[in-house]
């Protein structure tokens, strides 16, 4: 354990996932497949969208950014979970730790708030789509990332100067597999209050904001979209909306699982497979459920693979 004279340490051992050496290999399998199909899932949509002139409408501005968020959010925390897989001892300087959880708060918080933007994207889509391109103009687009990257930078920063202010003296295996909050917390050998509170007032109020927005958002597409005549009209906003309400549920059910609940019914177990979902899980489904889902992205797609093989009938395809 490597420790300055004032007893203050200077690096954390990350526990990990497990500690059963059978699991080791075949977990790492998984979480390398499932990092390697997210890079290239998230990747492969930010390529798509950027340089494709069918795909510039507002919808697929947020969908590009989600997808930047989420290859970032995954290489935060995935790469240094793939060590634990494979190095006895999994260590992590303190400033690296206190660099990956600033990291990965900017991202976890701007992912709700990117999901918030995009319900009020197909608010706008559905409810007034004679308006939408006057709505959701670029101005609009670029100040509602804005607000994304503001509100979780700024979330960060306190999370992490909080933290820097807490003293780490004996104990420094982090019983998780990244340097999240309340893991870190429960090492510190200072009074950790002022941090709980944050977590609770912050977390509170971000999840309540974004779920908020979400539900009236989606309050007036469902009366909308219940007044549509057309069955297949209704039918492909359903779809749509779908997509969106799936991940929505995942991450907040596993963020909410995390962090609002009382600490004396913490299961550090229970807590890693909800870590798992909205850090590795989710990046992943992400480009899938939204994208792969989408026609206007399977048209694009086949003409690609159109042009890449040769094919008249594939490049020809339109739906």
């Amino acid at each position: 354990m490597a420790q300055e004279n004032d007893s203050t340490v200077i690096e954390f051992l990350l526990e990990g996932l497990t500690d059963k050496p059978e699991l080791q290999l075949p977990l790492f399998l998984i979480f390398l497949g499932i990092y390697g199909i997210t890079v290239v899932g998230n990747l492969g949509m930010i390529l798509l969208i950027t340089f494709n002139p069918k795909l510039q409408s507002p919808m697929y501005f947020f969908l590009g950014n989600l997808s930047f968020l989420d290859l970032f959010y995954s290489s935060v925390v995935t790469p240094k979970l793939l060590e634990n897989f494979v190095w006895e001892k999994n260590v992590i300087s303190y400033p690296g730790c206190m660099t990956q959880l600033f990291f990965f708060c900017v991202f976890a918080i701007a992912e709700c708030y990117m999901l918030t933007a995009m319900a009020y994207d197909r608010y706008v889509a559905i409810c007034s789509p004679l308006l939408y391109n006057v709505i959701m103009s670029q101005k609009v687009c670029n100040i509602l990332l804005s607000g994304v990257y503001f509100m979780a930078t700024s979330g960060a920063m306190i999370h992490t100067i909080f933290m820097t202010r807490l003293s780490f003296c004996e104990d420094n295996i982090v019983r998780h597999y990244f340097c999240d909050i309340l893991p870190l917390l429960k090492l510190s050998c200072s009074s950790t209050y002022i941090n709980e509170i944050l977590v609770i007032i912050g977390g509170g109020f971000n999840m309540l904001v974004t779920t908020v927005a979400i539900i009236i958002s989606y309050t007036f597409i469902l009366a909308s979209i219940l007044r549509i005549p057309s069955s297949e009209s209704r039918s492909k906003a359903f779809s749509t909306c779908g997509s969106h309400l799936t991940v929505v549920g995942i991450l907040y059910g596993s963020m909410i699982f995390m962090y609002l609940k009382p600490t004396s019914s913490s299961n550090m177990a229970q807590e890693k497979v909800a870590s798992v979902f909205y850090t590795t899980v989710i990046p992943m489904l992400n480009p899938l459920i939204y994208s792969l889902r989408n026609k206007d992205v399977q048209n694009v797609l086949r003409k690609i693979i159109g042009m890449r093989y040769g094919s008249p009938h594939s490049s020809s395809q339109n739906h």
